[in-house]
């Protein structure tokens, strides 16, 4: 049986900043371990195929780059029915996908109780595996934020 609780990093490392949610999902498995345990995953740009984690779960926490029309580097943040409304300008090609993972689990009545997306206004999508500045140096911003969301859930975050 799986954790209730998934922490989803998603996005493509190649396109420079668009990698951020899978970068912040890794270093935080890195940093700490977490009581009771959550599953923590490089959901990448897999689209439809990310349907299958959201089965069994009470809580989703989605990190990734989105254009939220702000200042690079800004963090935001949205929260169940939010999200698929404010997805309909696409930042990239895996927002389809999302977006229709979104729709396919209430279709299948496997939507998580609580769904979070903690997405980070980006500036560069240009090839490239490294973040811009702008970007990079929100990291502990991020995390601390998708940290207190699990915090918040009742989720013990002990550092490594």
């Amino acid at each position: 049986m799986s954790p209730e609780i998934l922490l989803l990093g998603i996005g493509n490392i190649l396109l420079r900043d668009e990698g951020v949610g899978v970068h912040a999902v890794n270093t935080i498995n890195e940093r700490y371990t977490f009581e009771p345990e959550i599953d923590i995953i490089d959901g990448g740009t897999k689209g439809l195929d990310l349907l299958p984690l959201f089965e069994g779960r009470k809580r989703v926490l989605i990190v990734d780059a989105v254009d939220w029309s702000n200042k690079p580097g800004s963090i935001s943040i949205l929260r169940n029915g939010e999200i698929p409304a404010r997805l309909h300008s696409k930042l990239s090609v895996h927002h389809i996908g999302l977006g229709e993972v979104l729709l396919a689990a209430q279709m299948l009545n496997i939507m998580p109780e609580e769904i979070c997306l903690v997405g980070i206004q980006p500036l560069s999508l240009d090839t490239g595996i490294d973040m811009t500045p702008e970007v990079s140096s929100k990291m502990d911003e991020l995390i601390r934020v998708v940290i207190d969301i699990l915090k918040d859930w009742g989720v013990k975050c002990l550092k490594r």
